[in-house]
């Protein structure tokens, strides 16, 4: 395993499927930070520096597009890769959210932690 200086920034609701994304990353070497919310998500951001971000779509307090808005206002993550989780694909315009707010990828529920890893590592540039 080769350790990289990518912070990736996880957020969901869903204790396990966070821990599980985590989990999956951190095996692959990045440093990672979770929030259990939109707004805990954006306080974290603010604070911290990510270098890409996945987000689930249905979560409290700020859902995922609403925290891609607020991320996509603040100076350090004009360009930061975000990745879309979400059990809701069909009801989401996703090609005009990709365009809108910049996703650039989304993956629906459930989905692959690997599948994730290697979207990470393609996003980032980073050599798996």
């Amino acid at each position: 395993m080769q350790t990289t200086t990518q912070n990736v920034l996880i957020v969901d609701d869903n204790i396990a499927l966070a821990r599980v994304t985590q989990f999956a990353l951190d095996n692959a070497g990045f440093n990672t930070q979770t929030a259990g919310n939109g707004q805990q998500a954006l306080e974290l951001a603010q604070e911290l520096h990510f270098d890409i971000v996945i987000t689930d779509q249905q979560m409290p307090q700020l859902t995922g597009i609403e925290l891609c808005r607020e991320l996509r206002r603040l100076p350090d993550y004009h360009a930061c890769p975000i990745i879309l989780l979400t059990a809701k694909g069909l009801e989401l315009e996703l090609p005009k959210l990709r365009d809108e707010l910049g996703i650039n990828t989304t993956f629906a529920k459930p989905f692959s932690p690997s599948a994730i890893v290697k979207a990470v590592h393609e996003l980032l540039a980073v050599p798996a």
